[in-house]
């Protein structure tokens, strides 16, 4: 199922944003659902609802794509907590447009308490809990004993639990949480993710004892014969 999304942008920072709302496309919103539903459906033979997204490189949109998917499940009446756990790169704060000053390294960290710092109710039924400070140890504050004992404290609180992550092809990062989610949805982006980087996230998956859930295709492009402008679409397998 193809869609086509339009583009906004963050003036302040010049950064390209394509989140769901109220007045998207209808095509938009329904293909969110139909990807929404798949990954239900992938998570209904497991007990965890909680999934990561993750892409290969940076660059190919899963942020957007965590962020829409975050939103896609609140419409659902459903609690719903977004995790940035890019801890290097992090960006869902720019989404969003909240504070980043403390966020989850500083709750690993015990500089702060889950309770202070999530930000609830950022859209309805959606909170959030950005990244918080870049920290100079990233992949030993995910494998540490007070992250996996957040973790399934918070499962309890929420629905579903969404985790953006670093790409798999740059950083480790994304493969500590496996033991945490139930499993991962796979960014690629049209002319950028080569079969190469796909066969190399696979590899990297199967070493890692990592589940798949599917993968989600962004960034194709229009004939021109159709359009003169340049249009970004969300293929869901």
């Amino acid at each position: 199922m193809k869609i086509k999304v339009g583009n906004k942008k963050n003036k302040k920072k010049d950064i390209k944003i394509e989140t769901i709302s109220d007045k998207s496309k209808f095509a938009i919103v329904e293909s969110y659902k139909a990807a929404r539903t798949n990954i239900m459906f992938s998570l209904s033979a497991d007990d965890k609802k909680v999934f990561a997204v993750t892409s290969y490189s940076k660059g190919e949109g899963k942020s957007t794509v965590s962020s829409n998917l975050a939103i896609s499940f609140s419409k659902m009446e459903k609690r719903v907590l977004l995790i940035d756990s890019d801890l290097r790169r992090p960006n869902i704060h720019n989404i969003f447009k909240v504070e980043n000053s403390v966020g989850l390294s500083n709750i690993i960290g015990k500089m702060g308490d889950f309770d202070e710092i999530v930000q609830r109710n950022v859209l309805p039924n959606l909170d959030i809990l950005p990244s918080g400070t870049i920290p100079p140890n990233p992949s030993e504050l995910l494998c540490s004993a007070r992250f996996i004992s957040l973790v399934k404290r918070i499962v309890e609180e929420y629905d579903y639990i969404i985790f953006d992550t670093p790409p798999i092809g740059v950083v480790s990062d994304a493969l500590l949480l496996k033991d945490l989610v139930a499993g991962f949805v796979v960014v690629l982006r049209e002319r950028s993710t080569t079969h190469g980087d796909i066969q190399n996230l696979l590899e990297s998956a199967k070493l890692a004892d990592c589940k798949l859930l599917g993968f989600i295709k962004v960034g194709c492009i229009t004939s021109k014969k159709r359009s003169r402008r340049s249009y970004y679409y969300y293929q869901y397998y």
